[in-house]
């Protein structure tokens, strides 16, 4: 609970905070914190600050409700991205001009994902060093351009080329917005927010979906020119967004560490006048105050020892989780609409139909049961909704195999799996994003992402589509009880090993590098 005293022996990793004891001790930490401590703080790169709890105090605002809105569309943005990918997946084999096989569109998928690989690890490695805002504008100009560029697209190589662009641009977004929306939202609110927000992957799902309906409609739109217009859509959505974004402010944590306390504090001045149209009192003895010294950027060699030495467990979690979520989402959902067109017949422009109800499911997840992730726990409730999803996909891939499901009861049964693992992949984010301290954060969101994406997410689309070229539901049924096997032993995983973050200040569950005892 905010202000309220912490024992000094805590878990290896977390922060043992700091209280002014006495009145002169007060003094003096009021005068690190504002105006005349400028001198002292430039001497010595010593500051005490309160800015941790005083974020952690606010109730909710308009403020974090504008901040949730222009942040999390990025994940509205790549929900339209991989829904296009698969809804587009019928008109892109029939389209005269590109006439793509099975394999071509798995090569392509693996490219947008590979590219979302990369950009994380190079645009997460600079979002710890030069900040987060600036990251914003960077990475979303990138997918702008590539978006616009794949509705030029000529050939295969040309096609994967621009998604594989337009992945990295997505990539980079995931670290520096995880990263800003964990530092900016108060911790009792910050699980059930991080699910939502990466839930809302579906409502650009849903768009995608009706997009396609429409744009791949052959009264309405050629063949050739549908699938153009689609990618167009993410294009124009992405302008909207560099405008929402000009008024986000940099994160506050991450100034006071990289020696700029005067604007990480006059931001939280303004963010409290705008919540509770006052500043708060910083001098308040029930806001927790540590000490940090300041530096200029984290050197990569201490970056890894601190991710893989110091916190290995949590970088085992990690990896897991993102592994796992990222092949049985990837896999499956890029090659949603083959197996409905090659195993039950439904046309390439009647696939967003279907596509409707499963962005439902997977949107409803995480809005429902994210409340228990700060309620129930972090472990309790990562267990349930890993297991659950392995347990279902295996069995239903067991009654798709034997034809028992027709295309409506193959979508029930997505829109029921994914209910439980939505807000379990969304929960891989949450846990990589708020379980390792702040200098490394964007970074560690990076490699974790990178890693179980380049791993599950990369392979995943690939591999399906060959089984799907096979013709053979058993071929499927197999990649279906792989999916669910990684799911159920993430989920044994983090029931041992995750971390019980939940209602914890950042600074408590990882302390900063840069903290002084």
């Amino acid at each position: 609970m905010i202000g309220s005293p912490l024992a000094t022996s805590c878990e290896p990793g977390s922060l043992p905070l700091v209280r002014p004891s006495n009145a002169m001790e007060l003094q003096q930490s009021q005068a690190l914190n504002y105006g005349p401590a400028v001198s002292a703080v430039a001497t010595d790169r010593i500051i005490e600050t309160s800015i941790p709890s005083r974020l952690d105090a606010l109730p909710w605002s308009g403020f974090h409700t504008r901040v949730v809105l222009a942040l999390g569309i990025t994940w509205i943005l790549d929900g339209l991205e991989v829904t296009l990918a698969g809804a587009l997946s019928g008109a892109l084999k029939q389209s005269p001009s590109l006439q793509f096989s099975n394999l071509d569109l798995g090569i392509a998928n693996s490219a947008y994902l590979a590219g979302a690989v990369l950009g994380a690890l190079g645009f997460g490695w600079l979002t710890d060093r030069i900040g987060r805002k600036k990251l914003f504008f960077i990475t979303l100009a990138l997918y702008l351009s590539a978006t616009a560029a794949t509705a030029l697209s000529w050939d295969i190589a040309s096609y994967a080329l621009f998604r594989f662009l337009t992945g990295a641009g997505i990539g980079g977004e995931y670290t520096a917005i995880n990263s800003t929306i964990q530092e900016l939202v108060p911790a009792r609110y910050r699980g059930w927010t991080d699910l939502v927000i990466n839930g809302s992957f579906w409502i650009g799902a849903a768009m995608g979906a009706v997009a396609a309906i429409v744009l791949l409609d052959p009264a309405l739109i050629g063949p050739d020119l549908g699938w153009r217009l689609a990618y167009l859509i993410g294009a124009s959505i992405g302008l909207v967004v560099l405008l929402m974004r000009m008024w986000i402010p940099e994160s506050p944590r991450w100034l006071m560490i990289h020696g700029r306390p005067d604007q990480a504090h006059a931001i939280v001045d303004e963010i409290e006048r705008s919540v509770i149209g006052h500043d708060q009192d910083a001098s308040d003895r029930r806001f927790t105050r540590i000490r940090l010294k300041m530096r200029d950027h984290t050197p990569i060699r201490e970056v890894m020892h601190t991710l893989f030495t110091v916190y290995r467990q949590r970088a085992l979690v990690g990896l897991v989780l993102m592994g796992a979520q990222a092949f049985f989402y990837n896999a499956i959902f890029f090659t949603f609409a083959l197996v409905l067109t090659d195993f039950y017949g439904i046309s390439a422009d009647h696939v967003g139909w279907y596509l409707l109800p499963f962005a439902a499911g997977n949107f409803l997840g995480p809005l429902l049961l994210g409340r228990l992730f700060d309620t129930l726990g972090r472990r309790a409730m990562i267990m349930f909704t890993y297991g659950a999803s392995g347990l279902l996909l295996a069995l239903s891939g067991y009654l798709f195999s034997i034809g028992a499901l027709s295309a409506q009861g193959q979508t029930i049964a997505w829109m029921v799996i994914f209910f439980f693992a939505s807000p379990a992949a969304s929960a891989a984010y949450l846990t990589v994003s708020e379980t390792f301290p702040l200098e490394v954060r964007a970074l560690a969101i990076a490699v974790f992402y990178a890693v179980g994406t380049g791993i599950g997410g990369v392979i995943g689309p690939a591999l399906f589509g060959a089984l799907i070229d096979t013709g053979s539901r058993t071929s499927v049924f197999a990649g279906y009880l792989l999916g669910a096997f990684l799911m159920i032993a993430a989920a044994i995983v983090a029931w041992r090993y995750a971390v019980s973050a939940e209602r914890k200040s950042l600074e408590q569950i990882a302390r900063p590098l840069a903290f002084m005892e």
